[in-house]
């Protein structure tokens, strides 16, 4: 979290507790045929649409920011406002619990997994690496502050609980993979010039560059330069490719508590992505509905825990 907070200051057991109620409570309400935009969103569907195969997606993670703060808010977030219009954003979507961690093992594991972001836990549950790493899907983590093959604890501005692949066991309990699959940031660079991007990129920035510590303007600034202008250079990423680059909030602010863990921004940019096309489905697009629709992009079955029921986000894609 960016500030002190209620949520930090109860324990990570009262916490999952609460922000389960608060989600049974929000969903309740939203099945009333309230009057709240809320009440008009479908929780769980099969996917809107066809979504297209890619041999090159991108998800960058930004922290704790509500849909509100981020969208529309072309002052303090230009460049990704700029994005918006040449990509597809979707405005109905909402994570899953405050705290970090269970937010990023939904986006991997499609469960929370936990609600104490200081854990360091091993998992050994069904996951987004594991699928990856058995159909023989080329996948890195690019994350700032880090060397190649990290597994520790926090190190300069890079937290664990950013990066959930360290915690997964099919990465973490095996050095080979864990000194393949986790990079410096400094990595996607050079991999990216010399045309060796993996399918899947996971990027870290640290809690200076992802608006968690950092002013949203060093956010902003980081996301284009650091990774929409290099890509915007990348053919896989110029008409005719098939690059899929999407920008995801882990969490909203903490007094946001829709849905578990708020309102947040979701944005996707690409040849393979509807221009300017903002969501006109009643879904209720949540983690497990990003897990699905990165799964699909890479071709592959069975998305694991809830991203299994969750709602595809094919309405972003050309069909």
């Amino acid at each position: 979290m960016s500030s002190p907070s209620f949520w930090q200051d109860i324990s990570p057991q009262s916490r999952a507790v609460l922000a389960t109620a608060v989600a049974a409570v929000t969903v309740a309400i939203a099945g009333c045929g309230g009057g709240s935009k809320d009440s008009m969103l479908t929780r769980a569907a099969p996917s809107s649409g066809t979504i297209p195969q890619s041999q090159h997606v991108v998800l960058v993670m930004e922290e704790n920011q509500s849909y509100e703060s981020v969208v529309g808010n072309t002052k303090i977030w230009t460049n990704y406002n700029n994005l918006i219009p040449k990509g597809a954003l979707a405005t109905n979507y909402y994570a899953d619990a405050h705290g970090s961690l269970p937010d990023y093992f939904m986006l991997t594991t499609g469960q929370t997994l936990t609600f104490d972001d200081s854990s360091t836990k091993v998992w050994d549950v069904d996951n987004l690496a594991r699928h990856m790493l058995s159909q023989g899907v080329s996948f890195k983590v690019y994350a700032e502050d880090i060397k190649q093959g990290y597994l520790g604890g926090d190190t300069g501005g890079y937290v664990i609980r950013h990066d959930p692949f360290a915690m997964l066991s099919d990465v973490a309990n095996n050095a080979q993979v864990a000194n393949t699959v986790i990079n410096p940031f400094t990595q996607f660079g050079q991999d990216l010039a010399s045309g060796n991007l993996p399918r899947f990129s996971f990027i870290v920035p640290d809690i200076n560059d992802d608006a968690h510590t950092g002013p949203p303007q060093q956010a902003d600034a980081w996301l284009q330069a650091r990774i929409v202008q290099p890509l915007m250079n990348d053919k896989a990423f110029q008409t005719g490719g098939d690059g899929v680059l999407i920008v995801d909030f882990d969490e909203s602010v903490d007094t946001d508590v829709a849905y578990g863990g708020g309102h947040v921004a979701a944005l996707f940019w690409g040849p393979p992505v509807k221009v300017g096309y903002q969501q006109k489905s009643t879904f209720l697009y949540q983690h497990g509905s990003m897990l699905r629709t990165v799964m699909s992009l890479l071709n592959l079955p069975d998305p694991p825990g809830s991203a299994a029921g969750a709602a595809g986000m094919g309405e972003f894609f050309n069909q």
